[in-house]
């Protein structure tokens, strides 16, 4: 099983060698590749050979690259998941609208969930009004608990004036976080054959990860949770780091400990078979308490 997470921040040119991924910079490093879950390209002076991108492709590595300003902003998606994607690609087409909504309901509830566990966590009182949105939830969110939530969720945990829309190094982090999470869902949503362009509930015809984006929502108070603990007054490569790390951190999952990059496959794989089985009791949701 891949559980490398490798970070690539210096000039550097990468190649492929008899399953190796052979790093050329200050010193030669190897690193075999079926060793590798995710590969960050951070730095723009980075060279890459065709031939190690066709093999990373193969081994399903989720590759994600990012700008001048060493922010993700894009990454290497594969065209076949896997073996049987046109069929799965069909059926996905044709999920049913009331298992969708069942699904979503349950994500939406499972994400206010752990938001309020956060806010209980640090001693914030506002975990009560949270509390009483869980309980007001309705099929497929009818009356957005999500929305409120989330606004009542921020201005508990960084202040009355913060927005998500501020450009400061909280939001950076964030925006920083969010979007690991998204690309490791969105790997496993193609791996398992599946496109990441038709999600259960968002459905922006400009955002071509809906899917990704409808699965991370319970995921995302890891990265919540690792910015409060850095609270960082800058975000620069150290930070960054520390984000990367949220994926290497231990939760626990269908009765077992598991590396946040695996948890991630397996409750992916669950929503999948909830759908498709029109069951959402088979989705496995994580648990920070291991």
């Amino acid at each position: 099983m891949s559980w490398r997470i490798v970070v690539i921040s210096n000039r550097a040119k990468l190649d492929y060698k008899l399953g190796y991924m052979v790093v050329r910079g200050e010193e030669t490093v190897k690193v075999h590749i079926t060793e590798i879950s995710t590969l960050i390209i951070e730095s723009t002076e980075v060279s890459l050979t065709a031939a190690l991108l066709s093999e990373l492709t193969k081994k399903k590595v989720k590759v994600i690259f990012c700008d001048e300003k060493r922010n993700p902003s894009s990454e290497l998606i594969s065209y076949y998941g896997c073996h049987d994607s046109s069929s799965k690609i069909r059926q996905q087409i044709q999920w049913d609208e009331d298992i969708k909504c069942s699904v979503w309901t349950e994500i939406v509830t499972e994400k206010i969930r752990n938001q309020k566990k956060v806010l209980e966590d640090y001693g914030k009182g506002e975990s009560s009004l949270l509390d009483e949105y869980l309980r007001e939830i309705e099929f497929n969110d009818a009356t957005n608990r999500e929305g409120h939530s989330a606004k009542v969720y921020f201005n508990a945990l960084f202040g009355k004036d913060f927005s998500r829309s501020l450009d400061v190094p909280i939001n950076a982090a964030l925006n920083y976080g969010y979007s690991l999470l998204l690309s490791a869902v969105n790997r496993e949503i193609v791996k398992s054959g599946y496109i990441t362009q038709l999600g259960l509930f968002h459905d922006n015809m400009f955002n071509p990860f809906n899917l990704g984006s409808d699965l991370m929502e319970p995921f995302r108070t890891l990265v919540d949770r690792k910015v409060l603990e850095i609270s960082p007054d800058r975000f620069e490569h150290d930070e960054k780091m520390q984000m990367v790390n949220i994926l290497n951190s231990q939760v626990f999952i269908d009765g077992r400990e598991q590396y946040v990059n695996n948890a991630i496959g397996i409750y992916c794989r669950s929503v999948f078979d909830a759908i498709n089985d029109k069951d959402v009791s088979l989705i496995r949701f994580y648990r920070n308490e291991l």
